[in-house]
């Protein structure tokens, strides 16, 4: 059976609510029950809520399984598995009882063992008072990296898998600190892995925190396309700009509930308003533009767009002073496609909001 890759906003949507979106929910039912055995009432809590909370995540980055070819079920497995992984953890470190960078790093080793073979688990709760899990992490662990054992071609990815992941385990620890060490620790990471870089150091952050390009890698080497040069193309293409549009859309929706919580949002590092929506717009085009070496471009372009649509169509943007506007403005920018997936995530959530 010969599995084409969607070209067209329409059949990816068929795609995403006949297959994407039946087989992610039944990963995370499995989840979820194997969260609500975890002994631990702070872990199993947090376990819980993340996958709650932010479901949607799975459900969007698991359209890369598409790029998967007749393995798209596998890589559903995988990004389900690691993103459920990156949701758990983040939530670790925002409500923790703890400050301690070694503690965020030694958590977020599970991300890098994630994307072996076969690394040996470790005691990632070691520096931390709640430790039971009943295996949960280490299983969601074991889970990624059955599928990476089935790729002939993980070679040609693994240095950048390890690279996209060392950023986010970073930004990660930076960033979960104590609150008045967290700007600096962040500044300092950015001087140093940067130079005349087009990006403020808010928005490198941003664009480490997101998993896209380690998901597209992952397909596209399940589907038996990977070469060394697309491997580089890929990380090219997505870190930092589609990345950082991802993230940066994802803070903005949050902006409200992050203050207040007192988390750390980089939306509010932009002096104005103004100047957050011109950001936005750059890079909304600077994602356009870099997805245009890729195999599958129509693809990767309906990606970004879907990004600027899903974000917008979230209820959350009607309480942001000048959501509307803000929408209205982007939405015109990144054209009838974003206009499309808008609608289709606003008609989504109405319909959950009446089965809930």
């Amino acid at each position: 059976m010969v599995y084409s890759i969607p070209r067209t906003p329409l059949t990816l949507m068929i795609s995403v609510y006949r297959k994407v979106f039946p087989a992610v929910n039944a990963e995370l039912d499995f989840w979820q029950k194997r969260a609500d055995e975890i002994p631990d009432d702070e872990l199993r809590h947090q376990a819980l809520a993340s996958i709650n909370t932010k479901r949607f995540h799975c459900l969007g980055g698991a359209v890369y399984a598409l790029l998967a070819g007749y393995r798209w079920r596998e890589a559903i497995r995988f990004i389900v598995a690691y993103q459920t992984i990156s949701d758990y953890l983040d939530n670790l470190c925002d409500r923790s009882t703890s400050h301690d960078p070694n503690d965020f790093r030694l958590l977020h080793e599970a991300m890098s063992d994630a994307l072996s073979r076969r690394n040996p688990l470790q005691h990632y709760y070691a520096l931390r008072t709640e430790q039971r899990d009943g295996e949960y992490l280490a299983d969601l662990v074991r889970t990624c990296q059955k599928t990476l054992r089935q790729l002939d071609s993980l070679d040609m990815i693994l240095n950048h898998l390890q690279g996209l992941e060392k950023l986010y385990q970073d930004l990660q620890v930076h960033k979960h600190v104590k609150f008045e060490e967290r700007v600096p620790r962040l500044v300092g990471w950015y001087e140093a892995n940067t130079e005349d870089s087009p990006l403020y150091w808010y928005e490198y952050s941003a664009a480490a925190g997101s998993t896209l390009g380690i998901f597209c890698l992952v397909s596209y080497a399940l589907g038996g396309k990977i070469t060394t040069t697309l491997a580089d193309n890929i990380t090219e293409s997505y870190f930092p700009f589609m990345q950082g549009l991802h993230i940066l859309l994802d803070y903005y929706i949050d902006q409200e509930e992050d203050r207040r919580e007192g988390d750390l949002n980089f939306c509010h590092f932009y002096s104005s308003r103004g100047m957050m929506r011109e950001r936005f717009i750059y890079f909304i085009e600077q994602a356009d533009s870099h997805v245009q070496q890729l195999p599958d471009r129509h693809f990767h372009e309906m990606v970004h767009h879907g990004l600027v649509g899903l974000y917008l169509g979230d209820p959350k943007v009607k309480k942001l002073e000048n959501g509307r506007k803000v929408t209205d403005e982007l939405l015109r920018i990144s054209g009838y496609k974003s206009r499309f997936f808008h609608w289709n995530t606003k008609l989504y959530h109405r319909m959950t909001k009446t089965r809930d």
